[in-house]
């Protein structure tokens, strides 16, 4: 097994990086799924054409860690169906998660695509690296949040501006379910009982998914998740 990597919750120093640590807990942990974000193109099961990032080199590393805070389901996917994945950082727990390496650029041409605007202008980092979050919107994945540092770069997501319990949760698909558990299982520093109990215990996630059906919807997967 991996072992996790442990993230440093102090704010970085330098709050002019030219790399960062992108740390998603969702589909994009999922290397096949986060190429769509950087090379361009659709998924099997996707229903959106991304543009991709002006850089389309994947990330030189890939590394599983841990956000303290709640991953939840809420809203409804246009691209997949069912819930998105939400990170709560002020609630109580962990979220398992996978940090990629990759330039300032790239992360900000992730974050608009995310944000459904067009990648190539920059995303101003100096407020979520001097306080830990930063507003960019009221829309789904606009607020960054900055989870401490890692080898002297900044851990970044982004997340909604609510909380958990501010939104309806909403059951996940399938599709997206698949893609965000093979992406923790290929981090490999967990196995699928742990996967398939950590995402069945996730609020949304909870009205529709039992970790046994889980295990078996991962087990029909594991020859192919990206299908």
């Amino acid at each position: 097994m991996t072992v996790l990597k442990r993230i440093d919750p102090t704010l970085p120093d330098d709050h002019h990086p030219e790399q960062v640590w992108y740390t998603s807990y969702g589909s994009n942990m999922h290397l096949d799924r986060l190429a769509a974000y950087i090379k361009g193109g659709r998924l099997p099961g996707a229903n959106r054409e991304y543009p991709g990032c002006r850089n389309p080199a994947m990330p030189s590393r890939s590394l599983p860690v841990e956000l303290t805070g709640a991953m939840y389901f809420a809203t409804e996917s246009p691209v997949w169906g069912g819930g998105r994945a939400f990170y709560d950082p002020d609630a109580r727990g962990r979220v398992l998660a996978r940090a990629h390496l990759v330039s300032v650029d790239q992360f900000s041409d992730i974050a608009a695509q995310e944000m459904y605007r067009e990648p190539g202008a920059g995303v101003d980092l100096s407020g979520v690296l001097a306080e830990g979050r930063a507003v960019l919107g009221d829309g789904r994945y606009e607020t960054l949040v900055c989870a401490g540092q890692m080898e002297g770069l900044p851990v970044l997501t982004f997340t909604a501006p609510w909380g958990m319990n501010d939104v309806q949760w909403v059951p996940p698909s399938a599709a997206y379910v698949r893609f965000l558990a093979s992406g923790l299982l290929s981090a490999g520093a967990w196995d699928v009982d742990t996967v398939a109990s950590y995402v069945a215990a996730c609020p949304g996630a909870s009205d529709r998914w039992s970790q046994d059906a889980l295990v078996a919807l991962l087990c029909d997967g594991a020859a192919g998740t990206a299908r």
